[in-house]
């Protein structure tokens, strides 16, 4: 029932009577001041564990936000920091970072990823939520060139059953992978370019 209303009320935020356009990116901008210690310039993390969150789309980065604020994603960061925020804040910071360029991969994936990654992703369903290139839509993540250390820790929780997952499809697709496919998958991943 809570994640129906997570749902619900996130849906609402960026509803098509309130396009992530109809906020203000300035004001996001001013907000995501307080961001950028973690998420870098312009959404563009520096630090391994920590996603880039630049061109995530709108859907995402609002639900993501509400999900932190109303504690349906337990994350001692981040829910202290969106507890706080007004839904017009969270309009504001989602037409700032979804108005920005995405990053770029930090690193190069291995011979082997390479190889074994896009059927492990195929086979895990990846690319039917994330995308063909796994640059996200709709609420779902881009995940292309993150981090490798970002994305075997996320795969790793999911796996745990210790991460937010809205509706549990994340959690049952990395059920049964193991550390060896995690990290395939992870490598791979983070050497994925803008489609």
């Amino acid at each position: 029932m809570r994640t129906l209303a997570a749902l619900a009320l996130a849906a609402c935020c960026l509803s098509p009577l309130h396009p992530a356009a109809a906020y203000d990116a300035a004001a996001g901008k001013a907000k995501a001041a307080g961001c950028v210690p973690c998420h870098g310039p312009a959404g563009k993390s520096v630090l391994p564990t920590v996603p880039s969150i630049a061109g995530q789309g709108n859907d995402y980065i609002v639900l993501a936000l509400y999900q932190f604020r109303a504690k349906h994603r337990p994350s001692p960061v981040m829910e202290p920091i969106a507890e706080p925020l007004s839904d017009d804040d969270l309009g504001n910071l989602t037409a700032y970072y979804s108005s920005l360029p995405p990053w770029t991969p930090v690193r190069q994936a291995s011979a082997e990823a390479r190889a074994a990654g896009p059927g492990l992703a195929r086979q895990m369903n990846c690319v039917q939520c994330h995308g063909p290139q796994l640059a996200g839509q709709d609420s779902v993540p881009r995940i292309a060139g993150q981090r490798i250390e970002y994305l075997t820790a996320q795969l790793t929780a999911f796996r745990a059953g210790n991460r937010g997952d809205i509706d549990g499809n994340m959690t049952s697709a990395v059920s049964r992978l193991s550390d060896a496919e995690i990290a395939t998958l992870a490598d791979y991943i983070s050497g994925l370019g803008t489609p």
